[in-house]
């Protein structure tokens, strides 16, 4: 369970599967856990523990929730400590999947997939994703041949939060929203969605069953699928001429320098809807033509208000400044933060953190403690001793920049 013991009836910490997909009030799974014991006694036990590990009950997360969560925690060698966070947090996966399928259909339904015209234009995005999806089926179907379920479920997460949601349908945007993209193109990134989308479900589909099931029902004819079934689909087959290497770093160079931008954004506070000015310094002729080729992406997504390169002789105002490579791009951030509330705002939180310096400081001077307590939790001080030192360099850094303003 989620104290590291074994489940057992008679200690009354079994969860019920059933219980986990439909949920349950805590009153019935108070009453379901005391009943029929063993050893009785034990009852007041097992309630006190029951109505402070579960409050409000068990809510309802589904039935591919639940397998999925099995299925990640598949691990070998290792006991796992089972709790709600963990099923919950595959339940949100389920809804990621869900709304994915969401933008994809609103976006497709009713227009041109290319499935019947060969006339398309793929962009760098297109070919990246049908890119990491070969190589995540290649990563997928070798993990089940060793019956790793753990790291073929985990490959599925990955690639479906962090690469086809997280970024492949937010570079799709700048091509289906711009009025200047050709029929090709539209074409090519509609018939990407749909096909990868339909791959994807089919990759899924051991693992999460229903809503894999339900979603593929809609895609289906997009993607130009036959069947009644996902059922009797053909299980993906990773396809190694696929597999563009070229656009697959043009894609990584254009990730790091949003990532670039967005960190900037985050230290420094910028309203995360506001355009920026960008400049960059130190480019070299590749950077230059990646740039032109990649603009639309990175203006969409990093919401710039320009983009400007420095000479080498020119002299660089105050700025942000983060690494795509040996390249340098700053954002100048006079105008764009208001100077005084953010200088507060900054000593404010550097008054908080010296604070908590100062006590970690006086815990681990402290021999009785350091002496005394165990040592993964003298290491659990350390470390969160060096992270609020760290993070103290960076807001003194972060004030003499603005104060430089």
């Amino acid at each position: 369970d989620s104290h590291g013991q074994k489940m057992s009836k008679s200690k009354g910490n079994v969860l019920d599967p059933l219980d986990l997909i439909d949920g349950i009030d805590l009153e019935t799974l108070v009453k379901k856990r005391t009943t029929g014991l063993m050893q009785p006694q034990m009852a007041p036990k097992i309630e006190k523990l029951t109505r402070k590990d579960f409050p409000d009950g068990i809510p309802a997360f589904g039935t591919d929730a639940l397998r999925f969560t099995f299925a990640a925690m598949a691990s070998t060698g290792r006991d796992i400590n089972f709790d709600l966070p963990r099923v919950e947090g595959y339940r949100n996966f389920c809804n990621k999947l869900w709304n994915a399928a969401r933008y994809v259909l609103m976006n497709t339904e009713g227009q041109d997939c290319g499935q019947d015209n060969d006339d398309v234009v793929l962009s760098a995005a297109d070919l990246w994703i049908i890119s990491r999806f070969q190589q995540t089926a290649k990563t997928v179907m070798d993990t089940v041949k060793q019956y790793r379920m753990d790291l073929a479920s985990q490959a599925i997460y990955e690639f479906t939060w962090n690469e086809y949601c997280d970024w492949y349908l937010e570079l799709s945007k700048p091509v289906l929203n711009n009025a200047d993209s050709s029929a090709e193109a539209l074409r090519g990134t509609r018939r990407t969605l749909v096909r990868v989308l339909d791959a994807l479900l089919r990759l899924a589909h051991p693992f999460m069953p229903y809503i894999t099931e339900e979603i593929w029902q809609k895609v289906a004819p997009l993607a130009g699928a036959q069947g009644e079934t996902i059922m009797s689909q053909n299980f993906p087959v990773p396809e190694d001429d696929k597999v563009d290497q070229q656009a697959t770093a043009e894609i990584e160079w254009v990730k790091q320098f949003i990532l670039g931008i967005r960190q900037i954004r985050g230290e420094m506070n910028i309203n995360p809807g506001k355009a920026v000015p960008v400049l960059i310094q130190n480019g070299s002729d590749s950077d230059q033509q990646l740039l032109t080729k990649h603009e639309q992406y990175i203006q969409f997504l990093g919401k710039t208000e320009s983009i400007t390169w420095l000479n080498s002789g020119d002299e660089a105002p105050e700025a942000s400044t983060c690494l795509v490579g040996n390249m340098k791009v700053l954002i100048p951030l006079a105008g764009l933060i208001d100077k005084e509330a953010e200088a507060a705002r900054l000593s404010k939180d550097l008054e908080k953190r010296q604070k908590e310096l100062d006590g970690l400081d006086r815990q681990l001077s402290n021999a009785n403690f350091v002496d005394k307590a165990r040592p993964e939790v003298v290491d659990k001080v350390k470390q969160r001793r060096a992270e609020t030192a760290a993070a103290i360099e960076n807001l003194q850094e972060q004030l003499k920049r603005i104060k430089s303003l």
